[in-house]
This record gives structure tokens, sequence and C-alpha cells, in this order.
């Protein structure tokens, strides 16, 4: 079983940062790749970054060059820095963890992140 706790969601106006956590907690031993889905109202969830256990990372299109994705394996948390924020990043942010990215087995119960326009 393995518990994921989001936090540092909010509201920030476009072009502001924000900085998301996700903390893991559990059986999460096994567990290579951590990172971040989002979803907008009436959109389907979409992959935004991963990063594995030895460092590597990727990252969707839309986000390349704005959010950086980093891990710390003593803490068992993963970061995710947001800059230059747009409108249409507004979405319920979920972290996940799982073997590989595209295939999570475990999802955190989601922070909101607005920007306003």
């Amino acid at each position: 079983q393995v518990q994921l706790v989001e936090s540092g969601g909010g509201l920030v106006q476009a072009g502001g940062s924000l900085r998301l956590s996700c903390a893991a907690s559990g059986s999460i031993f096994g567990f290579n790749a951590m990172g971040w889905y989002r979803q907008a109202p009436g959109k389907q969830r979409e992959y935004v970054t991963s990063i594995t256990r030895g460092g590597g990372t990727n990252y969707a299109d839309s986000v390349k060059g704005r959010f950086t994705i980093s891990r710390d394996n003593a803490k068992n948390t993963v970061y995710l820095q947001m800059t230059s924020l747009k409108p249409e990043d507004t979405a319920v942010y979920y972290c996940f963890a799982g073997y590989i990215a595209t295939l999570p087995n475990s999802w955190g119960q989601g922070t909101q992140v607005t920007v306003s326009s």
C-alpha cells in the first residue's frame, strides 16, 4: 500500500510560479517512476512529467522549459517547480508512482492549481 500526499497548489496570476510537493509513504520501494498528471475541467487526465529513481526526466511538450521536476529519494518526495504559468495550466494536479510513467500504480488525492489571466 502506497500513500501519496500532494501539497502546494493554489491560485496564481499568469506568469507566476508555484511549487508542488508529493510525499510518498508505504511500500514504494521498487516503484521506479514518480511524477504528475493533471486534469482540467471537462478534459481527460493528461501526463505532465515524470522522474525515475535514477533522475531521468521526461516532460509533456506543453510544459517543457517551464516546469522542472526533481526528486529526493531519501525523503521519498517529488517536487514540481512550475514557472511562467498560463491559464491553460489550470487543473487538478495528481501525483503518481509506478514502475513506468505510462502505467501509474498509485495516485495522490490531487491538488488544485488555478492560473488567472
